[in-house]
């Protein structure tokens, strides 16, 4: 029985260590995911027009990191160029981003597209987020929105 609870009490607190953002100071240079370099990069007044069919493009983009996820580092919400936001998650959760990436700028090279997030996942952002139970409450329409899948984002001046 004490190797059970023990067994336990290892296990619950290492998956309370791994669901921590990486650590870092995402300093310039600094790459989370595959290694992008600015070959095509895509101004975010283009942006809109390049995904009129509705179907996903693969782009490369830069923007200002406004929000991670503070749990895992497994969301990102960047601000593009024109003000626009689009929301940023990694591709197969390959990878994770620290919350010092907040307020960089970056260079990020994935799958855009504009879709609709569910008040389901805009109420798990809120969550965490740690917004309130008052703001997450709040969200009660889902949001037309740019979606990124990211390969690889890396900082940038």
């Amino acid at each position: 029985m004490k190797k059970l609870i023990l067994g336990l009490v290892v296990m619950f607190s290492l998956q309370a260590l791994l669901a921590q953002p990486p650590a870092g100071d995402a300093n310039v240079g600094d790459v989370y995911g595959t290694n992008v370099t600015a070959t095509k990069v895509v101004k975010a007044k283009k942006i809109n027009s390049a995904l009129q069919s509705g179907e996903a493009v693969n782009m490369q983009l830069t923007g200002k990191v406004l929000e991670v996820c503070p749990n895992k580092g497994c969301w990102v919400k960047l601000q593009l160029e024109d003000n626009s936001v689009a929301t940023v998650k990694m591709k197969d959760y390959g990878f994770f981003v620290p919350t010092s990436l907040e307020g960089k700028k970056v260079l990020i090279d994935g799958k855009v597209e504009m879709a609709t997030t569910s008040v389901k996942e805009l109420q798990h952002f809120a969550e965490d987020a740690k917004k309130s139970q008052e703001e997450i409450d709040a969200i009660t329409e889902p949001k037309k929105e740019i979606k990124i899948l990211a390969n690889g984002i890396k900082v940038i001046k």
